[in-house]
């Protein structure tokens, strides 16, 4: 709170002193002491008056304008009467000879009532100058007394009674109170009936203690309202609100209570407001404040909100206390007086006077002082002291002006001082007055005064220093007007607006309104401007175009309105009433036109003044001279946007969206990361015409289609093109085909609503834009028509649609196919179905055979299907029809097998049996072709046939019933088994002891064990070993089927044995195996069997080294007896077996199978002439001859003679040598006994030496067929094809048993007998190319 001034005259010092402020208005205080005088002071501390009195002064007071003050004096009868507006005082003589004690002013009239010392009273009419004497009113003095607002007067004296008595003085209503009364108003209890307000009671203080309510209606129930002790004595109190009422206690308590007469007594508030005393409450109704004073502070408190604290005023230089306080009665002044007789006056509420001009402001923060700032610039604010208290302040860019009345005084602003130019008094009294950088506009009495504000140092033209508007012929009355930098514009209450364009003084546009135009606010640079009208309407006023748009929702208690000033959001505006700030938002540029939209709304804080917005951030005046900011509710995303949940930012994106800040929703959208939030910016751009914003965006979401879309249409220039365009993307469609009409290109509404399909749109679009097109639209709509039911409108657009053009035959085509099926559907049989026969289109016709299907028009749906070659469907039709006659016809043509069934059965009812096996095999009925051979046509090896290709259930137990009438059981059983009636086969068999057919023909079938078991049983029971022992193998009975197969008598296939080890490989039981093994070993019987068998049995139980060892033993065995095919057989296969199985190769079993696979391949090269290569795989053989025992001699005979052939003479020499032991010497063929004897006897050891290629893993050179490396002491892989080692460059191996060859010489091998039986070489010799494909394959 600011202190404005304070009375330390020392005239009052050393005593209390009494003050009384002037009534409404506040101008003057009164101020008296113990110094005979009453002094006048006004607002700001200048003595305006003295009053001389013959004694200390008793009571004053103002009458209820503040036009009088009455003074009464001690020991004296003369009431004193100063005048405010005069400044003269007047002595009145009250004709009473004691003195007064008492007087108190009318609320509603100028009526004085005063008291006296002995308990009369005077009542003094001011206006009439009447006096009234009362004696004997009281019988003691006079001491209190208040007016109601009925003209009642209450008056309390010393007698301890309380009188109510009328204006003129007659006594209405006496009472006797228990002690003195003091402090007496007039008040309006608070009720349940809220239509009584009458001031029927009056509150006195009785002795300090007791509040007393006296109901003068209602005399004999008064309300006494005491209260504790500890409070102390009652200081003062006050009544405000709703019949609520503040007390004020000596020791520092205040205390609110109620007066309904249900709360009466109870206190709602209760606080220590100071610590040692209280000596004083005022309340103010219009600041809706209360205070109190106590030790040496003040303390102030809202009434909305009494717990808490407002403000603290302190006061530490006032020792002995502080005395009165009251306010002024519109809350402006606080005064306080101090029991050393000082009085302090304090500013509480200042008048709200601003200005704004772009960012700088202007306010009053003190009576007689303007402050200059500008926050948002940070310059350093300037303070103006003012010479008088102003009424109105303007600012501009360079000046300041106040003013009151009809006297304004400028100022020029510098960076850090301000240079007071001059004063100016104008025509009559001045409302409001603008600036801009040269000019000052004032407005004064319906009139506008554009003058310059420094003339004399602008050397300006005389002419255009000042003007008065309006001009003299024009006898409007001007009531708002404004300043921009180019323009003075102002309304009239004719409802005109005029644009004065100051650079070339003269009119330039104007604007006329049904009704007065009361206020106008240009934004900064004059280009628009919102005005509100008679009618409390507000509307945005664009003078470029005279364009108006109204305000929605637009209050009508608004005040005023700011532009925004920050430069990137230029559309926006809010008004602002006492409550409340509503955000507009201007948008100039959408698909929809200019208009005005509502943002939001902010409330307003109390007594806040809107001066300046700039980036949604409100500087408001308040009452106590300062500013304070808000952020308007729709300005939320400025703040910080991550900590905030989804829905907030989903709020702040529509916020955004509103007022045109893309660049922050883009920043709220990555926030959201969320598709939908970027859609909902897109489209926002779209409505807005932000063509570039939006293609960014869609990049963004990868929205292609519409990226390439606005990018298409983005060079537009007409703005209703583009409008229509973007109209379209939104999907107002209605909005888009305004705009295209109005466009430069009307066609494209046509267009739009042809592909919308909005037909009725379109053809009449089409009769005014493009006539040419009504056949083709028409045909379109005719086909929607069609497919909705609508067949009447259809028919009439298809035949609107024909052009009769050959060009457009195709389309012609359509319609007349449209025509017939609409003229079928309408029932106009016969065109239709002559249009449809005329027409060239097959579907056409089966289209219209449909509709006549579902009308039941059979015989017209037959023949349209005929015609367009629809068979099945005309068959279908015809036999709906029974035209069995023409069904036959179709039926060649005819593929359906349901078409064929009901040809069929008609043809079998009427005995044509061959006709209907034909019918019926076309329909694929396989069960009635059976049927009719074998019960009408007797052609039943025709029927087993087709039961065997088609496996027919059905068929097979007709074809079985026919072979048991015929006593052909077998056939029977077959037939039954395969309709799978096996219970039945089963009995038959059984019956007839055919049960080896039956056995045979479900082993070869998929069959249940249960069957499996039966057949065995039925054997085990016959004593048929070997069958009762297979069929317990297929039903898993193990043990059943070993016992009864190692009974069956040994054959030359040993198939029992066989079955035997099956049985045994599946059961993998040890016992079983057990079992077997012993019978094979001969321990059962006595006799050993054939060591293959447990080699097939190790091999059955995966048993693979064990069947390794046996494969030896008998591939031993084999070779000795000369069966090398059969020993290399059991090798091959036990080695590729263990190499599947990835066991290690047994170093034996590997070495015997190369040594038989050498000598297989010798008659192999042998045959191919290729003497060098047998001779070297006879030369490994014979090198191990000791294998070989049943052929020692034919080996090495062939040895000799192949080596003497290859030229290998040292070799054949050797084993000609050995072939001379005696023991081989007769056993020698004679044919070549002479050429080996000779040879050895004249022997020639001549022998090129063995080609010698790499090994394969240390690359060392050794014989081509030598398989043993002494580099590294491997043992080599030799190639299937040649016999000779391995070499790396040269691999490939055997597709089938996956064995290594020499890959050239694979590609050589040309093997066309078996070797040994087990392995082919099969070659396709063809002359090969780089990209001819060699089929290789070794079958093993």
């Amino acid at each position: 709170m600011k202190r404005v001034f304070s009375l330390l005259e020392k005239t009052l010092l050393g005593s209390p002193v009494q003050f009384v402020w002037q009534k409404t208005l506040g101008n003057f205080i009164a101020v008296t002491g113990a110094d005979h005088t009453v002094k006048i002071f006004d607002r700001h501390g200048q003595k305006k008056n003295e009053i001389n009195l013959p004694g200390n002064c008793i009571a004053m007071d103002w009458d209820e304008d503040g036009d009088t003050l009455a003074i009464i004096a001690d020991k004296s009868s003369f009431i004193y009467l100063w005048d405010a507006n005069t400044n003269k005082t007047i002595q009145m003589d009250t004709g009473m000879r004691e003195p007064m004690s008492f007087l108190r002013w009318s609320k509603t009239e100028a009526i004085l009532a005063a008291g006296t010392a002995k308990g009369n009273l005077l009542i003094y009419n001011r206006q009439t100058s009447r006096k009234i004497p009362i004696l004997g009113k009281h019988t003691k003095r006079i001491t209190c007394g208040c007016w109601s607002s009925g003209k009642l007067i209450a008056l309390g004296g010393e007698d301890r009674l309380i009188t109510i008595s009328n204006h003129e003085g007659d006594t209405i209503r006496v009472a006797t109170v228990k002690g003195e009364p003091s402090d007496m108003q007039f008040i309006v209890m608070k009720t349940d009936d809220r239509t009584s307000g009458s001031e029927s009671t009056v509150s006195v203080v009785l002795g300090k203690k007791i509040l007393y309510l006296f109901n003068f209606k209602d005399p004999e129930n008064p309300i006494e309202l005491q209260f504790q002790q500890h409070y102390g004595s009652i200081v003062s109190y006050k009544w405000y609100g709703d019949g609520y009422i503040m007390i004020g206690f000596s020791l520092g308590f205040f205390v609110v209570i109620s007066t309904h007469i249900r709360e009466i007594g109870h206190e709602i508030l209760q606080a220590c407001n100071h610590k040692d005393n209280l000596t004083s409450i005022a309340i103010s109704q219009s600041l809706n404040k209360a205070a109190s004073c106590g030790d040496n502070c003040i303390k102030i408190h809202d009434l909305s909100d009494l717990n808490e604290m407002y403000a603290i005023i302190n006061l530490e230089d006032e020792n002995k206390g502080l005395d009165q306080l009251s306010w002024t009665d519109d809350g402006q002044l606080l005064a306080v007086s101090t029991k050393r007789g000082s009085l302090h006056v304090f500013l509480t509420k200042l008048p709200i006077l601003g200005d704004s001009c772009s960012t700088r402001i202007a306010y009053l923060t003190s009576l007689l002082e303007v402050t200059v700032a500008n926050h948002i610039e940070r310059e350093i604010p300037l303070t103006v002291s003012v010479e008088v208290e102003p009424s109105f302040v303007a600012i501009g860019h360079y000046h300041l002006a106040v003013g009151m009345n009809n006297r304004a005084w400028f100022y020029a602003l510098g960076e850090n001082s301000v240079k007071k130019l001059k004063d100016m008094e104008y025509l009559g009294t001045v409302t409001n007055m603008c600036l801009n950088s040269d000019y000052a506009a004032a407005l004064f009495e319906g009139k506008v005064q554009l003058h310059m504000i420094e003339s004399e140092d602008m050397g300006t033209q005389e002419e255009r220093e000042t003007r008065l508007f309006p001009d003299n012929d024009d006898k409007s009355k001007i009531l708002c007007h404004a300043l921009s930098s180019d323009f003075l514009i102002y309304g009239t209450d004719a409802g005109v607006i005029q644009y004065f364009y100051i650079e070339d003084w003269q009119y330039v546009n104007d604007y006329r309104h049904p009704v007065s135009v009361r206020k106008i606010f240009p934004d900064p640079n004059g280009s628009r401007l919102v005005f509100i009208d008679d009618k409390s309407d507000g509307f945005v006023y664009c003078p470029v175009n005279d364009g108006i748009y109204e305000i929605p929702n637009f209050q009508p208690t608004i005040k005023g309105i700011l532009w925004e000033n920050w430069p990137m959001d230029k559309g926006v505006f809010v008004a602002y009433d006492d409550d409340k700030i509503y955000t507009y938002v201007f948008h100039k540029d959408t698909i929809q036109g200019s208009k005005v939209i509502l943002a939001g709304g902010t409330k307003v804080p109390y007594s806040h003044k809107p001066l300046l917005l700039h980036n949604g951030e409100l500087t408001c005046q308040t009452q106590s001279g300062k500013t304070n900011t808000v952020t308007l509710s729709t300005h939320s995303f400025l703040g910080i946007l991550k900590a905030l949940g989804p829905n907030d930012m989903k709020q702040m994106l529509t916020q955004t969206l509103m007022l045109k800040r893309f660049s922050e929703a883009w920043e709220l959208c990555k926030l959201l990361n969320n598709q939908s939030s970027w859609t909902e910016l897109a489209r926002a751009c779209l409505h807005h015409m932000e063509l570039e914003f939006a293609i960014r965006i869609y990049r963004t979401i990868r929205n292609v289609g519409m990226v390439m879309s606005l990018e298409q249409i983005k060079g537009i220039e007409d703005h209703n093109l583009l409008a229509g365009h973007l109209a379209m993307f939104t999907n107002d469609f209605n909005l888009a085909q305004d705009l295209y009409l109005a466009s430069s290109c009307p066609s494209a509404a046509l267009e739009m609503r042809r592909d919308l399909q909005h037909w009725d749109s379109a053809l009449q679009l089409a009769k005014r834009l493009a006539p040419d097109e009504i056949p083709f639209i028409s045909k379109e709509y005719a086909v929607q028509l069609e497919f909705t039911g609508d067949y009447v409108n259809a028919l009439a657009h298809y035949e609107k649609g024909i052009t009769g053009n050959n060009k457009f035959q195709e389309h012609d085509e359509a319609c007349l196919a449209g025509v017939a099926q609409m003229s079928i559907r309408m029932g106009d049989i016969r065109r239709g179905v002559n249009q449809a026969i005329k027409h060239p289109s097959r579907v056409l016709k089966r289209d219209c055979g449909a509709i006549l299907e579902s009308m039941k028009q059979f015989s017209e749906a037959a023949q349209l299907y005929e015609k367009g070659q629809y068979y099945d469907k005309a068959a279908s039709v015809y036999i709906r029809c029974k035209n069995w006659a023409k069904v036959g016809e179709l039926l060649p043509h005819v593929s359906s097998p349901k078409i064929h069934l009901q040809y069929a059965k008609a043809k079998e009812a009427d005995g044509r049996y061959k006709e209907a096996v034909l019918a019926y095999e076309n329909a694929k009925q396989w069960d009635n072709v059976i049927r009719l051979y074998l019960d009408h046509l007797n052609n039943p090896e025709k029927a087993v046939t087709i039961v065997r290709e088609t496996q027919s259930l059905d068929g097979a137990k007709m074809v079985a019933r026919f072979f048991l009438q015929l006593g052909d059981y077998g056939s029977a059983i077959q037939f039954l088994v395969m309709s799978k009636c096996n219970n039945e086969a089963f009995s038959l068999a059984q019956q007839h002891n055919k049960m080896e057919i039956y056995a045979d023909i479900v082993s070869s079938e998929n069959t249940t064990n249960e069957d499996y078991q039966s057949i065995a049983l039925y054997f085990e029971g016959e004593k048929k070993h070997f069958q009762a022992g297979k069929f317990f193998l297929l039903c898993g009975q193990y043990a059943r089927a070993l016992k009864h197969l190692l009974k069956s008598p040994n054959t030359d296939d040993n198939m029992a044995i066989e079955m035997a080890i099956e049985t045994v490989g599946q059961a993998k039981d040890e016992a079983l195996t057990n079992q077997l093994i012993d019978y094979l070993m001969g321990e059962s019987d006595g006799i050993p069997k054939d060591a293959k068998y447990l080699f097939r049995l190790y091999m059955a139980l995966k048993q693979y080294r064990e069947a390794a060892r046996t494969a030896i033993i008998i591939a031993r065995e084999e070779q000795c007896a000369g069966n090398y095919r059969n020993a290399h057989d059991v090798l091959f296969s036990m080695y590729s077996e263990l190499k599947t199985q990835k066991i290690k190769i047994p170093s034996e079993m590997a070495t015997n199978l190369m040594i038989l696979h050498s000598y297989i391949l010798v008659k192999i090269h042998v045959k191919h002439d290729d003497h060098l290569k047998g001779a070297r795989m006879l030369i490994r053989v014979a090198n191990n001859i000791s294998k070989f025992p049943s052929h020692i001699v034919p080996i090495l005979t062939s040895t000799v003679i192949e080596c003497h052939r290859a030229g290998l003479k040292k070799s054949a020499f050797g084993f000609a040598a050995m072939l001379m032991r005696p023991e081989y010497r007769n056993k020698i063929d004679l044919r070549y006994k002479k050429k080996i004897e000779a040879m050895v006897r004249r022997p020639d050891t001549s022998e090129a030496e063995e080609p010698t290629t790499p090994c394969p893993y240390c690359e060392f050179l050794l014989p081509e067929c030598e398989l043993l490396c002494p580099g590294c002491k491997n043992n080599l892989p030799y190639c299937i094809a040649t016999g000779r080692h391995m070499v790396k460059g040269d691999w490939t191996v055997c597709p089938h048993c996956d064995f290594p060859a020499l890959f050239s010489e694979f590609r050589k091998a040309e093997i066309k007998q078996a070797v040994g039986g087990a392995v082919h070489i099969v070659l396709l010799h063809v002359q090969c190319g780089p990209q001819d494909t060699l089929e290789l394959i070794l079958e093993c």
